[in-house]
């Protein structure tokens, strides 16, 4: 049964999206450095994100930009993807992936990242990645009629996730610190 699983195409792991993050807080300055570095890492615009809450002990609002990310799809993300594991000297942990077979790390200087030179306007910002894998078949779950859940035999485990990145991009999980 594992040797038909593993020659099934539709098991094949792909890295579905990229999504760039980075958090300003209240202050709009840091948050115009952060549009103008993410802008300079992929070549694409970023949105802001407003809050949807009303928190009077750190000053928020509805409607406040306090953020902005980048979500990016396809070859591009794998390109990108690289890139910044490069920063990260192609080392992740064990529990930056979840259960569902996601991952996410932090960036703490932008400077680390081939390919981005140190702008004195943005300063020293770090950003936060999030990669997003999918099999075949997962649009089940998004489509628009019909919509379905995954069968937790197509679902991406943590230890899948983990192997497809030590495959794809050479990453070597260390454990926890």
């Amino acid at each position: 049964m594992q040797t038909k699983m593993k020659n099934n195409r539709n098991r094949d792991i792909r890295v579905e999206k990229l999504t760039l993050n980075i958090g300003a807080g209240k202050d709009q300055d840091r948050l115009e450095k952060g549009m103008q570095l993410l802008k300079s890492i992929t070549g694409l615009e970023p949105v802001k994100t407003s809050t949807s809450k009303r928190i009077p002990g750190w000053g928020l609002r509805p409607g406040l930009p306090i953020g902005c990310k980048l979500t990016v799809r396809k070859g591009q993300a794998e390109e990108i993807l690289s890139r910044l594991l490069d920063a990260k000297s192609f080392v992740l942990q064990e529990k930056q992936f979840d259960q569902y077979g996601n991952l996410s790390f932090g960036i703490p200087e932008y400077i680390d990242i081939k390919g981005v030179k140190y702008d004195p306007k943005i300063g020293i910002i770090g950003l936060e990645v999030c990669v997003t894998l999918e099999r075949n078949g997962f649009r089940i779950k998004k489509r628009r009629l019909q919509k379905r859940k995954l069968n937790k035999r197509h679902m991406i485990s943590r230890a899948e996730a983990m192997e497809f990145m030590k495959n794809k991009f050479n990453v070597k999980i260390g454990e926890e610190e």
